[in-house]
């Protein structure tokens, strides 16, 4: 059995690894390196404080991650398609590190947070 996401290290090695391969990936990779210019080094900080937020209850997070989101998808429209290929790695990256409550937890929510992103950059874009 796997261990379940407990600290801010386990997000941190989730994280590494997801982006590893999404940056790799060949749909929705150049989102990340050709269109967000995404230096991860430099990003890791603020995705591991968002995730760390959602999953341990920090409140590192400050930012609007649905207006960065908004903001991107202004540069590249960001596909129904685009947020299915996120969360089948998403989910798979989590299954093959983690087991267990948190865990289950990181893949509700990321369903959930794509959802309502899809949901708000349609509406954005209706008007």
């Amino acid at each position: 059995m796997k261990a379940d996401i407990q600290t801010p290290e386990d997000i941190e090695a989730l994280m590494r690894a997801f982006y590893s391969r999404v940056l790799a990936d060949e749909e929705i990779g150049y989102i990340f390196t050709d269109v967000a210019k995404l230096n991860l080094e430099t990003h890791m900080p603020r995705i591991c404080a968002f995730w760390e937020n959602v999953l341990l209850g920090s409140t590192a997070y400050k930012k609007n991650v649905l207006q960065v989101h908004l903001d991107l998808h202004q540069e590249e429209a960001l596909k129904p398609e685009h947020f299915e290929r996120w969360l089948m790695i998403f989910d798979e990256t989590v299954d093959a590190q983690f087991e267990g409550e948190i865990a289950n937890m990181a893949k509700v929510r990321g369903r959930s947070i794509a959802t309502v992103m899809q949901t708000k950059i349609y509406k954005q874009s209706l008007f």
